[in-house]
């Protein structure tokens, strides 16, 4: 959380010049006077400034929205956001005309933007702050064809009777697959190989 102190003639002054130094608005703040002006004996001997303290309020939303619509400037890309926190994940909604550039290939476009968006609004956080990207509801139907190959797989295997390597995938899609056969009683899954090239295995239980 970032503060700083500032002073001038007055309380306004001082909170002026206080947000300009940060670079923030009143309602990104919370203002705390620490002392009030004071003109001293003649105007002159004993006179002190105005002293307040700035305290830099945690807005995860403000962070998320205002990189994000840079991001989407620099890209040529109109979209529409809804961005709310809910608990303590910052749950992003991407709407707009050629999403497919921000899912990329199996949605690794998409996986990018949610982990440098996460690095964004946990940079100046006292509390981690999960952060989740969607567009046209990509997530769950990933999610939906990943859970379809985990079951499509499995009957193969128990089918051949051979061990089946998938392609790689990253750690959430392989949670998925793994949660998807975890009650399978004829098949067992595990990963193997290192990152980015890390898969899972479907083979039948021993």
């Amino acid at each position: 959380m970032k503060l700083i102190e500032s002073m001038g003639k007055t309380v306004e002054e001082a909170i002026e010049l206080g947000l300009k130094e940060l670079n923030k608005t009143r309602d990104q703040v919370d203002i705390n006077v620490l002392e009030l002006p004071n003109k001293g004996f003649l105007g002159i001997i004993g006179s002190k400034l105005a002293k307040v303290k700035l305290t830099v309020l945690d807005r995860p939303e403000d962070d998320a929205r205002t990189f994000l619509e840079d991001l989407f400037r620099a890209m040529d890309l109109e979209v529409n956001m809804d961005i709310h926190q809910k608990n303590d994940t910052l749950v992003v909604n991407i709407e707009g005309p050629n999403m497919g550039v921000i899912i990329g290939r199996r949605g690794q476009t998409l996986d990018s933007l949610q982990y440098l968006l996460s690095l964004v609004v946990n940079k100046n956080s006292d509390k981690y702050i999960k952060v989740f990207v969607d567009t046209e509801n990509y997530r769950q139907k990933r999610e939906d064809t990943l859970i379809r190959l985990a079951n499509k797989m499995a009957n193969k295997v128990r089918k051949i009777g051979k061990t089946i390597a998938l392609e790689p995938m990253n750690p959430y899609e392989r949670r998925i697959i793994h949660a998807s056969l975890q009650s399978n009683p004829y098949i067992q899954t595990y990963s193997e190989g290192e990152e980015p090239f890390r898969k899972v295995v479907i083979a039948l239980k021993r």
